[in-house]
C-alpha cells in the first residue's frame, strides 16, 4: 500500500520572508503561475526556499541545462512580499497536507495575509476580461473597502477546489492568515498572457510592488498575431476545399 503523500517547506537562506505570501500555481492556462514566475524574474528577488514532497509524482523543470525544485520560495528584496511558485499541477487530493505544511511554515515565519493569483476558464464576455476577487473580511477590509479602494470587483459566484479552495477554507478561522483570491477569466490551453498581465495589473495596489509588464504585453501581442494570422490561414484553406470540390482534376503523373 503506497504511503500518504507529504510535504515540507525548506529553508536555504538565512533571509526572512516578508509578511504578506504570494502564490502562482500551475493550472488552466497557466496565468497565474505566468504572472507569479514574470514578477520574481523581474524585480530584484532571492530565493529562500522549496517545498520537498514525498510520495507524489513530481517533475524536475530545467533552464539551460540547469534543474530546479518545482515548488519554490522567493523574498523580493524591496518589500515584505514572499512568492510562492508552483510549477508542478497539484491534485485536489494534495490540498490537506499541503495547505498543513504552508500554514505551519506561515505561522513559524509571521505571514499575515495570503494572496493567490489564479486564471480560470468560466463563461464570460469580452467586456468580463477582468479580475475579480474572492477573499475574506479581513482581505477585503484591507485591501478592497467600499469607497477609496482598487477596481476589482467581487466575483458573483462559484467554487474553489484543491489547494486554493482549502486556504480559503482555512483563512475563514480567525487564527489563519487573511487570504484573497485575485482570479481573470482565461483561454486555454493556454498560456494566457494577456490573463497573466491583468493579474500583474491589479497585484501593484494591493500587493504595492510594481514590476514593469511590457516585455509580457510584447509577448502577448506576438502570440495573439500568430493565433490570429493562424486562424485566417485555415479559414483561407477551408474556403478553398468548398470552392474546389466537386471540380475534375487531371490525372497526376507523377508517379507513372
Amino acid at each position: 500500500m503506497s504511503e500518504d503523500p507529504s510535504f515540507t517547506v525548506e529553508s536555504t537562506s538565512e533571509t526572512p520572508p516578508g509578511e504578506r505570501l504570494l502564490v502562482g500555481m500551475a493550472g488552466v492556462g497557466v496565468a497565474g503561475l505566468t504572472a507569479a514566475d514574470y514578477l520574481v524574474n523581474n524585480v530584484e528577488t532571492e530565493q529562500i526556499g522549496h517545498v520537498r514532497t514525498r510520495n507524489l509524482p513530481d517533475l524536475t523543470p530545467f533552464t539551460n541545462g540547469e534543474p530546479r525544485h518545482p515548488i519554490r520560495l522567493y523574498s523580493a528584496t524591496d518589500s515584505d512580499v514572499t512568492v510562492l511558485i508552483s510549477e508542478v499541477f497539484l491534485p485536489a487530493w494534495v490540498a490537506d497536507p499541503l495547505t498543513d505544511a504552508l500554514l505551519d511554515w506561515a505561522d513559524g515565519h509571521g505571514i499575515e495575509e495570503v494572496t493567490v493569483l489564479q486564471g480560470t476558464p468560466f463563461p464570460h464576455r469580452e467586456e468580463e476580461h477582468l479580475v475579480y476577487h474572492v477573499a475574506t473580511d479581513a482581505y477585503r477590509e484591507a485591501h478592497f473597502p467600499a469607497e477609496g479602494g482598487p477596481d476589482v470587483e467581487p466575483l458573483a459566484g462559484g467554487f474553489f477546489d484543491g489547494v486554493i479552495g482549502e486556504l480559503l477554507v482555512r483563512a475563514l478561522d480567525d487564527e489563519a492568515p487573511a487570504t484573497g483570491v485575485l482570479v481573470t477569466p482565461t483561454h486555454p490551453p493556454g498560456p494566457d498572457l494577456d490573463a497573466a498581465v491583468r493579474l500583474l495589473d491589479a497585484l501593484e495596489p494591493v500587493c504595492g510592488i510594481e514590476v514593469d509588464e511590457g516585455e509580457l504585453r510584447e509577448r502577448a501581442q506576438e502570440m495573439e498575431r500568430y493565433f490570429t494570422e493562424l486562424a485566417e490561414r485555415m479559414q483561407a484553406m477551408q474556403e478553398s476545399e468548398n470552392t474546389t470540390e466537386g471540380q475534375d482534376y487531371p490525372a497526376n503523373r507523377m508517379f507513372m
